[in-house]
């Protein structure tokens, strides 16, 4: 249903809510409506009439939920996209392996984010980490004018800032400079790093699908929960035909594999005589994250040094700055999405702004600058 007083006024983050169940959506509602930048322009209860909403309130974000009665999640979110491609679809789902592959599904079709519901209105409360996650999720995800990032634009000579020493981003001049690397290791890596989180699954099947075939190992740092890790790295083996492994402790690390954190533990990277091993790490969270970025990098760097390269994509916060400082120090390369093929520009956008980077680029130029840097 429409809800009363509604406006088109641009400093509120419009949000759709859509869920069989008014319990959940009324949650939702007094957690998201208790921050005034917020404001939920309708709720309805399944897919076929969230297309007809978002068709005329052209919301900034849809909260949609996987299994309802009419139409499902999954089914209406093409129609979603279609009637809004500026919205940014948000998935809720239970911590399932059923619902943490349908949300993977969602999120390769365009679903930019997942959080999964509360096991109870405890969970829910002012001070709880739902709550304080979710706004800040739904906050990030305000369409910028004049539009929507898009996925992956085409490429011309002046979309790429790799050979700029000062860039402007776009409308809102984000300015950054990118890092004078000519004293950084440019020989073989001995390994690939990617930190990555909101947008992050879309935007890794775009890169790893250009780096099947190359002779060292690829780790990655996806914000997720456990159950959905297990499942991205399913969708990103099925997706690049690269074998691709869940992190788990004494892991052997092979070439020409990809390693994924698992949800709940930071990975890191040790040394077993010759070879290398995973371990999971259960210590405290960093950068409000867990799995986070910079436990794996300073691990890589501890076994590594310079010798590696390092991409950071689309995400919310700041996780992988301190890393990408402490491996640009040792002599490694950063790399890191642009803003407009971002879904949100804060991980990424926080090592560009600081310095670190010898590119910043389009998401589709991103996998072939990490190809040629491997080989």
């Amino acid at each position: 249903m429409s809800l009363p007083g509604d406006n088109q006024n641009d400093d509120f983050v419009k949000v759709i809510l859509v869920d069989d169940s008014s319990v959940l959506r009324g949650i939702i509602r007094r957690i998201l409506e208790s921050d005034p930048q917020i404001k939920i322009v309708a709720s309805v209860s399944n897919g076929e009439l969230a297309i007809k909403e978002v068709g005329i309130k052209k919301p900034d974000v849809v909260i949609l939920d996987v299994e309802m009665p009419v139409m499902d999640g999954l089914t209406a979110l093409p129609g979603i996209l279609k009637a809004s491609p500026e919205t940014k679809v948000v998935m809720c789902s239970s911590l399932t392996e059923k619902g943490a592959s349908v949300t993977m599904k969602a999120m390769s079709l365009g679903a930019v984010e997942c959080i999964v519901k509360p096991g109870s209105a405890l969970d829910t409360g002012p001070e709880s980490a739902f709550q304080k996650n979710l706004i800040a999720l739904i906050k990030s995800l305000k369409v910028s004018k004049p539009g929507r990032v898009k996925t992956a634009p085409p490429v011309s000579s002046a979309s790429s800032v790799a050979a700029k020493a000062d860039v402007k981003t776009d409308s809102a001049e984000t300015p950054f400079s990118l890092k004078d690397d000519s004293r950084a290791y440019k020989g073989k890596p001995r390994i690939i790093a990617i930190g990555s989180s909101t947008g992050g699954p879309q935007a890794l099947f775009t890169v790893l699908k250009n780096l099947k075939g190359l002779d060292i190992p690829i780790v990655i740092t996806q914000h997720m929960p456990e159950t959905f890790t297990k499942t991205l790295t399913e969708h990103i083996q099925a997706q690049t035909g690269i074998p691709s492994h869940e992190a788990s402790d004494n892991l052997l690390i092979e070439r020409g594999h990809i390693y994924v954190a698992r949800g709940g533990k930071h990975m890191v990277l040790e040394a077993d005589g010759d070879s290398v091993r995973a371990r999971l790490d259960d210590g405290p969270a960093e950068n409000f994250c867990k799995p986070a970025v910079d436990p794996m990098l300073r691990s890589l760097i501890a076994l590594y040094g310079p010798k590696i390269v390092c991409a950071i994509l689309t995400g919310m916060g700041s996780d992988g700055l301190p890393g990408a400082r402490m491996l640009v120090e040792k002599g490694g390369r950063v790399i890191a999405q642009d803003k407009q093929t971002s879904v949100v520009w804060g991980m990424p956008g926080a090592v560009a702004t600081a310095g670190l980077c010898s590119a910043v680029l389009p998401l589709d130029e991103i996998g072939p600058w990490l190809r040629k840097a491997a080989l």
